[in-house]
């Protein structure tokens, strides 16, 4: 990643008038910042971990919006509106821009937003240590069994599992694997141009862009990984592959949505990967105040 701090470098892609409004935060805060939110006619706000915060600049504009997204892809608005399908764009450096507005579809699925109505900007980075702490709960014999990682939104999943891919991968404190990894978001490696710009290690691949199912497949036949990685387990295909990736003598690790280990019950997808003992470990993530907690438990 580029050698700026993670929240300066996503702000360089905003206009002057609501990067001078967010700079009035001061750097101290703005270190531990976690998104930039900007809706239409109302104030920019930063999300901190004590919730979010007006900056003092302007209010939003439909301008505003647009320039984000033309200074972030260097791109025309209108041509970036029309090859968004699933609502975001990933930037250099690993940061990603969520988008809302009028959607136009065609059979059912998303072709353009003809307007934006907001952009929701998340601050990506690299935190190197987490694994470490949590690899000998996660090995037998000297080896990485599959892992399930459980947590609420933004609590923190996605950087835990790349630093345990980067762990794996490198490896530190256990035997090197090589890894692949379907990065379907561009949230785990943020591929730019074919160069990762987040650390996932020497030994990793990556399938970045396309539908976690079919990356975890190419993947499998043709890099011949020891470990299998993909974020965010939420659809019937992706844990259908995972299955078969399981069959075939892969460790995997993945991350899920949920609270609880007994949420994972009451949800097909995932009871369905319990099931059929795909996962040995699952690692939960809490959100508390002041913080945060991490737990392993076996499956």
């Amino acid at each position: 990643m580029d050698k700026q701090m993670p929240w300066r470098q996503a702000a360089q892609i905003l206009p002057r008038p609501l990067l001078e409004g967010l700079s009035a935060l001061g750097d101290g805060r703005l270190e531990s910042a976690e998104e930039y939110r900007l809706r239409r006619g109302s104030p920019m706000t930063v999300l901190l971990p004590e919730g979010e915060t007006e900056t003092g600049g302007p209010a939003v504009t439909e301008d505003h919006l647009r320039q984000v997204l033309e200074n972030a892809t260097q791109a025309s608005a209108h041509t970036v509106l029309d090859r968004v399908r699933q609502g975001f764009v990933t930037l250099r450096g690993g940061h990603r821009i969520g988008l809302c507005g009028t959607a136009a579809c065609k059979e059912g699925e998303i072709v353009t937003l003809r307007y934006l109505s907001s952009l929701n900007i998340r601050i990506a980075r690299q935190i190197r240590g987490q694994a470490a702490k949590l690899l000998p709960e996660l090995t037998e014999d000297g080896r990485i069994v599959s892992t399930l990682i459980l947590a609420p939104p933004g609590a923190g999943k996605t950087t835990l599992l790349r630093d345990l891919i980067r762990v794996l991968s490198d490896g530190e404190g256990i035997g090197p694997h090589r890894v692949g990894v379907a990065d379907e978001r561009g949230e785990i490696a943020a591929l730019w141009r074919g160069e990762p710009q987040l650390d996932v290690g020497r030994r990793t691949d990556v399938m970045d862009g396309c539908p976690k199912a079919q990356g975890l497949s190419i993947l499998l036949r043709g890099m011949n990984p020891q470990v299998l990685a993909a974020d965010e387990i939420t659809d019937p295909q992706d844990a259908e592959a995972l299955v078969r990736a399981a069959g075939c003598g892969v460790e995997l690790i993945a991350t899920a949505h949920g609270a609880r280990k007994e949420t994972l019950q009451k949800r097909p997808v995932y009871r369905g990967l319990l099931e059929a003992g795909v996962f040995r470990r699952l690692v939960v993530i809490e959100r508390r105040r002041g913080g945060r907690a991490v737990r392993v438990e076996g499956l």
